[in-house]
């Protein structure tokens, strides 16, 4: 999914939650510069997919179009899509990773990241009744962005990698 489609999706979601919101307050919630804020609700004012109508003097309220409701199902999916799909190849490193680590003996591993990747390594670890250990010493598999690679316990904070992700995502 793309960013715009991605801001797109959170700004229909706020307007729904809220169509008296700010553009201050959109800005904030979403983590980004009002002028971002604008330049997207425009964008969707210009598509239909957003109508604006002035509440008080200096008050706005938001309302998604019928067309905008179509935008946002068609979006979530989109990003559902997505979701598993990332999912399914996170899965699919990982099995390979802890094969190797199996055929290589180690009955643990440690998980050297935070994020949805990493909760996605520790929920196939549990899968497949791996020990998720904290010896700095055992094996590491290691989250960087979306990439994973396996680290030997014993290079572990050197250069020297046991094995490297080949598929950049």
């Amino acid at each position: 999914m793309q960013v715009d489609q991605c801001r797109d999706l959170d700004l229909l979601r706020q307007i729904e939650k809220d169509p008296d919101i700010s553009q201050a307050n959109l800005a904030r919630e979403l983590g980004v510069a009002v002028g971002t804020i604008n330049w997207h609700l425009k964008r969707l004012v210009n598509k239909g997919y957003v109508k604006v109508k002035r509440a008080q003097r200096k008050k706005l309220r938001y309302i998604i179009t019928a067309e905008g409701i179509s935008l946002r199902a068609r979006l979530t999916v989109k990003y559902v899509r997505n979701s598993f799909h990332l999912f399914r190849q996170t899965r699919s490193r990982v099995l390979e990773l802890l094969a190797e680590l199996h055929n290589d003996g180690h009955q643990g591993v440690r998980i050297q990241g935070e994020g949805d990747i990493a909760e996605v390594c520790r929920l196939i670890c549990l899968e497949q009744a791996v020990e998720i250990v904290g010896d700095p010493g055992a094996p590491t598999i290691i989250i960087q962005g979306l990439d994973l690679k396996l680290e030997d316990g014993k290079s572990a904070g050197k250069a020297g990698l046991k094995k490297e992700s080949d598929s950049k995502q």
